[in-house]
């Protein structure tokens, strides 16, 4: 079937349009994938658009977190033409059809929102107006974002860090474990490898295998405090860890994650979703205390009773993201962090006010966290964020 050449066609225009669409929602995108995704639509032909949306999604998505976004912006871009021709003439997509805006995931949405108005001749555009195209970022641009603070961004920087932050890996640290694998070098001979090869040679032993010990990330366990005060970084680091402690093939991380205000909020369930959107509005429909008080002394008391056995055999790296404005007792809150310290191998305090020069832990609760963590390190900004492994690094090795 002959869909049109580029003279006449429209099938090179809505692709690479569609694909526009994908790197707004926050795919991962390039020319290369586009090319393949105009090479399979060829392939496949555009009687089915069923076999059509199928050979596209091969070709034009990796991540497994973005098969749903792709899906529901597949459906809502080749709707109809009428709605692709306005989409293409923007290059942002607009919102037309018969879903319901509000039952769309948030990247979607935001793919689909209409362009902001261009201001008059004579007045000053807006900041937000330009940092809200991803084309118009400058190198300058992405600098200061990286180095800026989350609670001093406005609200289009805000959602803007929030994808950049998905975007940065937190490699776990890797200790051997007791299970053991073959390799070219070991403490040990792997005698059965060895005589099965010795089998296929006649009996001759040509090449002897070991054995080695595999290695496997640290079982995690992150307590992120949902406060008054932490309300601006407990969302955003939340899809940071999402993204970033994500199974990958040949990696499997255990992580337990729990918010904590005036009590304890379970959110393992919520993180086993894959796509970060819908971890989020499962961790808001969970969390009943956001934006409260802190009590972290009683939290970790309901982790004690309740969840001592997600702490594995003292191999567990825990992080706790908080402020240290703590409300409850201070020394309820030193025995409980030290039953956490004694049961857990590193117990790391991730403090979004080390953004002041000069910080120091002075408030009662913020003292008795520093005595007890192993370490304290940043986290307020992209930069630190991307400077976070290899600080869990150095500090596992002491």
């Amino acid at each position: 079937m002959q869909l049109g050449d580029a003279r006449t066609g429209k099938l090179a225009d809505n692709v690479t349009g569609f694909g526009r669409a994908l790197r707004r929602a926050g795919v991962h995108m390039d020319s290369a994938r586009i090319a393949l995704a105009q090479q399979a639509a060829l392939l496949v032909g555009v009687e089915r658009r069923a076999d059509l949306g199928a050979a596209m999604e091969a070709v034009m998505v990796s991540r497994e977190q973005d098969r749903l976004v792709f899906r529901e912006l597949f459906d809502v871009y080749f709707r109809n033409p009428d709605v692709a021709n306005k989409l293409l003439a923007q290059l942002l997509p607009s919102a037309q059809g018969k879903a319901e805006p509000s039952r769309r995931r948030p990247r979607v949405r935001e793919a689909l929102s209409p362009p902001k108005p261009v201001a008059a001749a004579g007045t000053p555009a807006q900041k937000d107006d330009k940092l809200e195209f991803d084309a118009a970022m400058t190198a300058s641009d992405l600098q200061r974002l990286k180095h800026a603070d989350f609670s001093a961004l406005s609200a289009t920087e805000y959602h803007l860090v929030a994808r950049l932050a998905r975007d940065v890996a937190l490699p776990v640290p890797q200790l051997p474990s007791r299970r053991m694998r073959p390799g070219l070098r070991g403490p040990h001979l792997h005698w059965n490898g060895a005589m099965r090869d010795a089998a296929q040679t006649g009996g001759e032993l040509i090449r002897l295998r070991h054995l080695r010990r595999k290695r496997q990330p640290l079982p995690l366990l992150v307590l992120v405090d949902v406060s008054g005060s932490m309300e601006r970084y407990a969302r955003l680091l939340l899809a940071f860890l999402h993204a970033a402690t994500r199974d990958v093939p040949g990696r499997r991380v255990r992580r337990d994650v729990f918010a904590f205000g005036t009590h304890l909020t379970d959110l393992t369930p919520a993180f086993r979703l894959a796509d970060t959107d819908a971890m989020l509005g499962a961790a808001s429909a969970l969390i009943d205390d956001f934006a409260g008080g802190t009590r972290l002394g009683d939290s970790l008391a309901t982790l004690r009773r309740e969840h001592a056995r997600r702490l594995v055999g003292r191999r567990t790296l825990v992080l706790v993201i908080s402020d240290g404005l703590d409300t409850g007792e201070s020394h309820d809150l030193a025995r409980e962090l030290a039953w956490l310290r004694q049961h857990s191998r590193r117990l790391l305090w991730l403090n979004p006010l080390l953004r002041f020069d000069g910080y120091q832990p002075l408030a009662r609760g913020a003292a008795v966290l520093h005595q007890h963590a192993h370490g304290m390190l940043a986290v307020h900004n992209i930069s630190k964020l991307e400077e976070l492994a290899a600080s869990l690094a150095a500090l596992m090795k002491h």
